[in-house]
């Protein structure tokens, strides 16, 4: 059985408030620790309307706070909108407040509009490989060069033990620099692409570093589950609406499943033909081929549905039909 974790988008459905989809965030953290799930990661997103959380560590302290031993992470900063200093102060004080429970997950997509990302001060995106660099080496985990003009700059407080540094990715590129930096990888099978190809690209150009010896690949997906797959499909139809909009240019608040489904009107859309809906064990064996066959390590669940009392269901059908 490959490995468990939880990815949640924070995501406000129709009727509730960013406070009330937090708190849902926080019953998620505690679910997933006590079915013993690997890691819990959060995104960000900015401008956008029907999200609740645009700073991830704010909101992997406010978790941490009130879980005991499940890992917590970014997935993931979005580099090119910080400074790689102060994401590494960021995560080194959460370390230091939760020792062994953080990741630190970076991605160099922009997650917003253009005029978001100007008001944001958003860097050049080219080189997004020199501000991990920078931010590796913030975090003690790379050398600087000899005349680099930070090497005296010092991060508050120290990075010691640094938190595991992840590359996120939709496409060769961030598999590429995962591969060569010596970092594991996680990629977002949820948004599309070749994911085999991607994580087959990962594994054959990994170059062992002191981070990690062997390659190690997470994959997200979208998954719903329950009791029988008429249920699982209708809510999954909150989902599949919402990811069709955003793909369009059109953000769309989490609508309640009947809504949904009738706005669908039966269509076939890219992301429901990704996604894996059904009854338990028909998606836990989708879900063991799609490891098998992607050679992950590690799988994250993606649930954003508007029934919150079915998302949470849905994760331990998931895992009890996994280990059964």
């Amino acid at each position: 059985m490959p490995r468990l974790s939880v990815l949640d988008t924070t995501f406000v459905p129709v009727g509730s408030t960013a406070a009330e989809t937090v708190a849902g965030s926080v019953a998620l953290a505690r679910l997933a620790e006590r079915l013993g799930l690997a890691r819990m990661w959060v995104t960000e997103h900015h401008s956008h309307p029907t999200l609740a959380a645009a700073a991830p560590a704010v909101l992997i302290a406010h978790l941490a706070a009130h879980t005991d031993r499940i890992r917590l992470g970014s997935g993931g900063v979005l580099l090119p909108h910080h400074a790689p200093l102060t994401v590494a102060e960021q995560f080194a004080l959460l370390t230091a407040l939760h020792p062994d429970r953080i990741d630190l997950g970076v991605g160099r997509g922009a997650g917003t509009d253009r005029a978001t990302s100007h008001a944001l001060r958003r860097s050049d995106t080219t080189d997004f490989a020199g501000q991990v660099g920078e931010l590796a080496a913030f975090l003690g985990i790379a050398a600087w060069p000899p005349a680099h003009p930070y090497r005296q700059v010092r991060t508050v407080p120290d990075a010691v033990p640094a938190p595991p540094l992840w590359i996120l990715g939709s496409s060769p590129y961030g598999a590429r620099l995962a591969a060569e930096r010596g970092l594991p990888f996680a990629f977002a099978h949820h948004f599309g692409g070749d994911t085999a190809a991607a994580i087959r690209l990962y594994r054959d150009g990994f170059r062992p570093s002191a981070v990690l010896a062997e390659p190690y690949a997470v994959i997200s997906l979208t998954a719903m589950a329950a009791e029988t797959d008429a249920e699982a499909r209708y809510h999954a139809a909150s989902q599949e609406l919402a990811q069709l909009k955003i793909s369009r240019g059109l953000p769309d608040a989490l609508l309640p499943a009947d809504q949904a489904t009738a706005l669908l009107g039966g269509a076939a859309t890219p992301f429901g033909a990704r996604s894996v809906v059904g009854e338990p064990h028909a998606v836990a064996e989708r879900m063991e081929r799609l490891a098998a066959s992607t050679g992950a390590d590690e799988l994250m669940i993606v649930t954003c549905v508007h029934d919150q009392e079915a998302r949470l269901r849905s994760y331990e059908l998931i895992t009890e039909a996994l280990r059964s």
